[in-house]
Formats: C-alpha cells, structure tokens, sequence
C-alpha cells in the first residue's frame, strides 16, 4: 500500500505555531528562573579559624546573609598553606555558591615556591578585596635605635646579621622582612616560627632583633617599652600609627599587605560577580565593620572586580624579587 505524500507546506503554519510557543516557554522559564542566591552560600576560608582572615570572612558573612537574606556559611581548610582549598575551589561547579575568602599567599606566592594544583590566573575570576593588612616593622628595644632611619643605618653597619623572626617561610612578614634588606643592603639571619604569635613572642622576649608582622600584633603591644614601632609597609602611613613612617617613603613603591577578598571560578556568571563585589564594597563602608577591621588594624577597602585584579598583576614582580632576596627557589 502506498502512503499519499505528505506536503510539508500543509504543517508550515503549524511548525511555525509550535516554534513561537516553544520560544515563549524558554523565555518564560528564563524569566523565572531564581536570581542568585536562593540558597546556602559556602565560604572557604584558607586558615584556622580564629585570625584576622577567619574574622573579615565571618564579618562579610554576617552582612551578606542580612543583605541577601540567604545563609552565607564560613569553612575553614587550613591544609598546605591553602593551596588545597584554592585547587577545590578551582574546580568546584561555577554558580556562585562557593566562594573563595583568599589572600596574596595563596593567588600570588604559593604558585612561586610550589607546585600547585591550580592556576591562579585561569582558573579564578577575581571579585572585591574587603580589607587589607599592613605589615608594621618592630625592634628589640635594646638595639641602639629609635627612628627607621637609625635602624636602617645601624643594620648595614653591624659586624653580625640582625636576627629576625617571621610567622613561617615564605610568610608575606618574611617576603616583608627580605625585600627590605635587599633594598637597604644589609643581611639577616631568619627565624622561622609557626605562626605569627610565637614570632611576636620572639620580639618581645628579646630573643631576635626585628620582625615584621602584621599590624593587629605590633599594634596590641604599642605601650610596651620591650619594642619599638618603627615603619610600616603602606604606601602612606597607618590612621593608628600616624607618628611612624612608611618604609616607601625612603623606598618608592614598596608596599606588602596581607589583604582578604572574595575570588569565584572562573566562568561564574557576570551577574553573580557584580552583585557579590557590590555587596562586598557595600560591607567595606558598613560603620561596625569598618570599626571592627581598623581595630584589627585593617584598611577596610571594597575594591572592584578590576581593582582586585590589579592589584594581584603589581604584587606579581614584587614578591618575585621579595622570593629571590630571600633565597627561595620553588620546592621540587
């Protein structure tokens, strides 16, 4: 039996039907798709909860969960400096929901003295720093000096190399630490603790010289007479420190901070971004925040997107030759 033939011209109009309805229906579920976030939001923290990065990424927390009125939960994987947290996040599905709280360790320095298994510039897209903490120089007040000045005179005269802690090698305190006798000429003999508390204890108990830590711990012993607050590494000086210099103006363009801010996967949607870094700019101007961070003794900052990515690309060359000052060569 044969079938009459069809005549698509006859089914033209009725394609035609189907398509436009069809097209409404994408259009309509697009529409009603849910904005972000409609749900828990993770926040990885790279450290231990309890430090300046733990609390910044709980304070941002708090004010993106009023904000968005979703839960913005903080996880803390303090494992190889971070590197494993930046290479899950690196890979974890790019729809906003995991959020990396990273620091220059992790995007700028960890890639120069490890192998990692992540690339910071491919696999990341960069959102809004929310504060960023200066490095403050301080001395065993023991040491014949009382200004910057003298300290730096004093350094490249000695017969023997000043002791100076750090929080750990290849520690931004120790890059901090290097980059400075590099620039000034003259040595030091570095010595590693496990973190920042037992190299403040270092200082104080006169057991080095000189360390460079992060502003919370010098600020807290300001009034002790066991140290001496001499520089920080800002490219203008600290509203808490306006009596001391900044080591850029005897070195243009030196500046190191341990700065915290949101990072994504890399093909996260542009909105998702936008939305985040506004709220995260937002949260750097907010009163209680801005006291909290500035007690710590943090700038509070709100970059853009752009901004946090400038500022990765100018830390790059700076702490390449921070690395090389102190010696260190990428781990085999």
């Amino acid at each position: 039996m044969k079938f009459p033939a069809l005549s698509f011209k006859r089914f033209a109009p009725v394609a035609a039907a189907i398509a436009l309805a069809s097209s409404f229906g994408v259009v309509s579920a697009q529409a009603q798709a849910p904005a972000w976030p409609n749900r828990n939001v993770t926040i990885v923290v790279p450290f231990p909860a309890g430090g300046n990065t733990d609390t910044m990424a709980r304070l941002s927390a708090d004010f993106l969960s009023k904000r968005f009125n979703q839960s913005f939960i903080v996880e803390n994987r303090p494992t190889a400096g971070g590197s494993v947290a930046a290479a899950q996040i690196a890979r974890a599905p790019a729809d906003g929901y995991t959020l990396f709280f990273a620091t220059a360790s992790q995007m700028v320095i960890l890639p120069m003295l490890q192998k990692v298994n992540f690339n910071a510039d491919a696999d990341f897209k960069p959102v809004s720093i929310l504060g960023a903490g200066p490095f403050v120089l301080g001395v065993n007040s023991t040491l014949p000096v009382k200004t910057f000045e003298e300290f730096l005179d004093y350094a490249r005269a000695s017969k023997s190399k000043l002791n100076v802690s750090s929080a750990g090698i290849g520690s931004i305190g120790h890059l901090t630490s290097a980059l400075l006798a590099k620039r000034a000429g003259f040595e030091l003999v570095f010595v590693p603790y496990q973190g920042g508390g037992p190299a403040m204890n270092a200082l104080l108990n006169h057991d080095v010289d000189m360390y460079f830590g992060n502003a919370s711990e010098l600020l807290s012993q300001m009034t002790s007479d066991r140290i001496r607050i001499l520089a920080v590494s800002t490219l203008n000086r600290m509203k808490q420190l306006p009596d001391v210099v900044a080591v850029s103006s005897k070195y243009p363009g030196f500046q190191t901070s341990s700065w915290n801010g949101f990072l994504v996967a890399k093909s996260t949607p542009q909105d998702v971004v936008d939305k985040l870094a506004a709220a995260t700019i937002a949260a750097a101007k907010d009163p209680r925040i801005v006291e909290r961070l500035e007690t710590l003794g943090i700038n509070p900052i709100g970059s853009t997107p752009e901004e946090m990515e400038a500022v990765i690309a100018a830390e790059k060359p700076l702490y390449k030759e921070a690395v090389d000052a102190a010696g260190l060569t990428m781990a085999p």
